[in-house]
C-alpha cells in the first residue's frame, strides 16, 4: 500500500507514534509518505531514513496580510499535490485538528479524479483540550464524522470522543505500541554514575513540562522520599517546557536542588539510556489518554508510580507493574515511591512484570497488524462501493 501520513513533528506521543508507526508499516514493504511542516523526530534516529520511507514538507506563505500562517489550507494542498503524484492509497492523519480538516479539503479537491480514503487517529489534546473548546467543536466532529475510519488509542479516548460529541461514529480502539527490542533495559553503569554519582536511586520523569504535567507534584514527592530518611535518592526530569521555572524555584525552595537534574529535552536514544538505569518513573500528570512513556518505561522493567486518569489504568496493572493514585495525591505517591525505591524484590518483580505487559500486550507485533487490517477493510469498502 502507499500510505501518507501527517503527524506533528514533535516530542508528543502523536508525533512519536505516527513515526514509528510510518516506519513499521515500511519495514513491512509499504510505501509511506510523511507530509508535514518539518520531518517527525523519530525519524532522526540512527539510520531511520530507509527504502520506502519519504518526507515532504508542507511550503507556507508568508504574507503581512495573515497574523498566523494558515497551515490548514497549506497542509491540504501538498496532501492533494503528494496523492496525486505519489497514487497514495489512503491518508492516515494524528490529530483531528487541523489534520483531519486538511485531510477531508485534499480528498473533496481530488474527488473529481477518484475518492482518497482517511483515517484519522485521535490522541487526546486534540479531543479533551482542543476540541472541547465552543469554537473547535463543530469542526472537530465533522472532521471525524468524515473520516471513513477513526482509532483512538485508549477505550478511555474513545468513550470521551463519544460523549463529549454526542456522536455515534464507530471508533475503534488500537493502543500505542512500542519496539519491544529497541525498548529493553541495557547495561549503562556510565550513565548511571553520571545520574546518581553516589549510588542514589534513580527516579525519572519525562514529559513536555506543560500544566497538564504536574511537574512540581515530582519535586514535592522526592522531598518527602528524602525527608523520610528512607531511599537516598536522585529526580531526573527529562524535557522542557513552561513549567520548568516554577519547579526549580520549588526545589530551591524545598532544599532538594541538589538532588535534582534538569537533563532538558533528549534524543530519544538518550532517553532509552535514561530508562535503562532508572528506578522508577513518576507520572503524577492531570489526563494521559494513554502514557506512552509508562509503556517505554515498563518495557525497560522500571516500575511505573502514576495518577489513576484516562488511558493509564489500562497501561499500568495496578500492584503488579506500579500503584496508581488520586491527581495530586503526594502522600500516597511518595510513600509508593519510597516502598518501590527501598525494597530491590519488589522493584524487580514490577520491572519483569512491566516488561512482561509491554512485550505480550503492546509491541508492534502485536499492534501494527491491526492498522494494516483497518487499512484493508477501508480500501475494500471503497472499491465495493466503487463496483456498487
Amino acid at each position: 500500500m502507499k500510505i501518507g501520513i501527517t503527524c506533528y513533528p514533535s516530542y508528543g506521543g502523536s508525533g512519536i507514534v505516527g513515526a514509528e508507526l510510518g516506519l513499521e508499516l515500511a519495514r513491512r514493504g509499504h510505501s509511506v509518505h510523511f507530509i508535514s511542516y518539518a520531518p517527525p523526530m523519530r525519524l532522526g534516529d540512527g539510520n531511520a531514513w530507509r527504502a520506502g520511507v519519504q518526507f515532504h514538507a508542507v511550503d507556507m506563505l508568508s504574507y503581512p496580510l495573515f497574523e498566523y500562517p494558515p497551515y490548514t489550507d497549506a497542509l491540504a494542498s501538498k496532501l492533494f499535490e503528494v496523492a496525486q503524484e505519489e497514487s497514495l492509497d489512503l491518508l492516515h492523519v494524528h490529530y483531528a485538528i487541523p489534520h483531519a480538516v486538511s485531510a477531508y479539503l485534499a480528498r473533496e479537491m481530488l474527488r473529481d479524479v477518484r475518492y482518497l480514503p482517511i483515517i484519522t487517529t485521535l490522541h487526546g489534546t486534540d479531543i479533551t483540550l482542543v476540541g472541547r473548546d465552543r469554537s473547535f467543536l463543530p469542526i472537530t466532529r465533522f472532521a471525524v464524522e468524515r473520516s471513513d475510519a477513526v482509532t483512538a488509542i485508549s477505550n478511555y479516548l474513545r468513550d470521551e470522543t463519544c460523549e463529549m460529541f454526542n456522536t455515534d461514529c464507530p471508533i475503534e480502539v488500537i493502543y500505542n505500541f512500542i519496539d519491544a527490542e529497541y525498548y529493553r533495559r541495557a547495561p549503562r553503569e556510565e550513565v548511571r554514575r553520571r545520574l546518581a554519582p553516589d549510588g542514589e536511586k534513580i527516579i525519572l520523569h519525562i514529559s513536555t513540562f506543560r500544566p497538564v504535567k504536574r511537574i512540581t507534584d515530582c519535586i514535592e514527592i522526592l522531598a518527602r522520599i528524602l525527608g523520610s530518611g528512607g531511599a537516598r535518592a536522585r529526580l531526573v526530569m527529562c524535557g522542557d517546557g513552561p513549567e520548568r521555572e516554577g519547579a526549580e524555584e520549588l526545589a530551591a525552595r524545598l532544599g532538594v536542588s541538589a538532588h535534582v537534574e534538569f537533563a532538558g529535552k533528549k534524543p530519544q536514544s538518550e532517553i532509552r539510556d535514561y530508562l535503562s538505569v532508572a528506578d522508577l518513573l513518576l507520572l503524577p500528570s492531570l489526563t494521559e489518554s494513554f502514557g506512552l512513556v509508562a509503556l517505554e518505561a515498563m518495557a525497560c522493567e522500571v516500575p511505573v508510580v502514576a495518577t489513576r486518569v484516562g488511558g493509564i489504568p489500562e497501561v499500568v496493572e495496578e500492584g503488579e507493574t506500579g500503584y496508581l493514585f488520586a491527581v495530586g495525591d503526594i502522600e500516597g505517591m511518595a510513600e509508593a515511591a519510597g516502598s518501590i525505591l527501598t525494597d530491590d524484590g519488589l522493584r524487580k518483580r514490577m520491572g519483569e512484570r512491566g516488561r512482561e505487559v509491554a512485550v505480550s500486550r503492546f509491541a508492534t507485533e502485536k499492534i501494527i497488524p491491526q492498522y494494516e487490517a483497518l487499512y484493508r477493510k477501508v480500501l475494500f469498502k471503497q472499491s465495493a462501493l466503487q463496483k456498487g
